[in-house]
């Protein structure tokens, strides 16, 4: 049972991070993946998961890869 709260957790955080920051979230085999902007912003991100959530940003997300740029 604990499982289901640690799941839950994480489901969390992940909509409050999408919502306060400019990032987005992958999906990886079912596994959360943390796009981001600039490395300015997964600094950002990593110190208010650490400050509000007392957890790694790696606990909530598999990884974390900085978004590619869009070539025209």
């Amino acid at each position: 049972m604990g499982d289901i709260h640690k799941v839950a957790e994480s489901d969390y955080i992940i909509k409050d991070i999408v919502g306060k920051f400019p990032c987005r979230v992958l999906w990886s085999e079912g596994r959360p993946c943390l796009e981001y902007q600039r490395e300015e912003d997964v600094a950002f991100i990593t110190e208010y998961v650490r400050t509000v959530y007392s957890v790694e940003l790696l606990d909530v997300f598999f990884t974390a890869v900085e978004c590619l740029p869009v070539e025209l």
